[in-house]
């Protein structure tokens, strides 16, 4: 698995859309966090019509844009889903600011968009689909909240993280 991680993580950096540091941008992040508290209304509002398909496509985006927003305030830029999965786990599993079952609730919430929106399932995961639904909310505040905490020496001992595995890349 870990082999794996960091060969995919090199492919990531090695993509146009992929991992690059970036400026710093704080007016970027407060919108992402904005986009992902929208997302949850409309989450609320897809559970109650029972729209399978938006209720996953939206408990997914609610947490993309929340940790979309955590990579703005670290000046790191991911434009990848897959490639910003694993940067969460990188950045945020890995240091200890998140539990690996957040980790797994995103990447399972994506798997599950993904199904649904790209591809007809015969039979639907409905607990899959509740758990995305009801962690959802839970994962976008714990976001939040590490944004509101992280400090600018934290920050910057994350950018060095991915700069030095950027750096590695060419170093090869």
């Amino acid at each position: 698995m870990k082999e794996d991680f960091n060969e995919h993580i090199s492919w990531c950096m090695k993509q146009k859309r992929g991992i690059k540091l970036q400026e710093i941008n704080q007016n970027l992040c407060d919108v992402y966090l904005k986009k992902a508290k929208s997302a949850l209304n409309m989450l609320n509002s897809a559970e109650e019509k029972k729209e399978v398909d938006w209720i996953a496509t939206t408990a997914y985006y609610a947490r993309y844009f929340a940790f979309y927003a955590f990579l703005q305030k670290c000046g790191i830029k991911s434009e990848i889903h897959d490639c910003s999965v694993s940067l969460l786990y990188l950045l945020l599993v890995e240091e200890g600011y998140l539990d690996k079952k957040h980790y797994k609730d995103f990447f399972s919430a994506k798997e599950l968009r993904v199904e649904i929106q790209y591809y007809v399932a015969l039979e639907l995961d409905k607990e899959k689909l509740k758990n995305s639904s009801e962690t959802a909310g839970p994962f976008v505040l714990k976001i939040e909240e590490i944004i509101d905490k992280i400090t600018t020496k934290e920050i910057e001992f994350l950018r060095n993280k991915v700069k030095n595995i950027l750096k590695e890349k060419y170093d090869k």
